[in-house]
């Protein structure tokens, strides 16, 4: 394949997977908001999730660049319990890891981290 016609593929497959994972919040039901709402505020929160002390996410202001960007978060982690496990434990993927184990160690509730994982899935 040629150099502009598989760039081409490329972003016409990036736009697909771009256009599935984007759900509009408006047709969210009220019960999803409230909780991708909570999400976003642990994530924000500098005594809980302190997301934004590491990784680029949504709207965050002075984010930190030790993580990855938090973004196309259903592409990259299509399976919530794969995800969960990140948060819960990262140093189980990968035992050098910075991440905070949030749930070994009961930084987050259970709620919380369900909260948190609603609201990146949104990324």
């Amino acid at each position: 394949m040629r150099k502009p016609a598989k760039l081409t593929a490329i972003a016409a497959s990036f736009a697909a997977v771009l256009a599935v994972s984007l759900v509009p919040v408006s047709s969210m039901a009220e019960g999803a908001k409230e909780t991708i709402a909570m999400g976003k505020k642990v994530a924000y929160d500098r005594k809980l999730g302190n997301c934004l002390a590491c990784h680029m996410m949504d709207d965050g202001v002075s984010p930190g660049d030790l993580g990855p960007p938090l973004v196309a978060m259903k592409t990259r982690f299509p399976d919530p319990a794969k995800l969960r496990a990140q948060l819960e434990d990262p140093m189980a993927a990968n035992a050098n890891t910075m991440m905070p184990p949030f749930g070994k160690h009961n930084i987050l509730t259970d709620d919380q981290l369900d909260a948190v994982i609603e609201y990146l899935y949104t990324l």
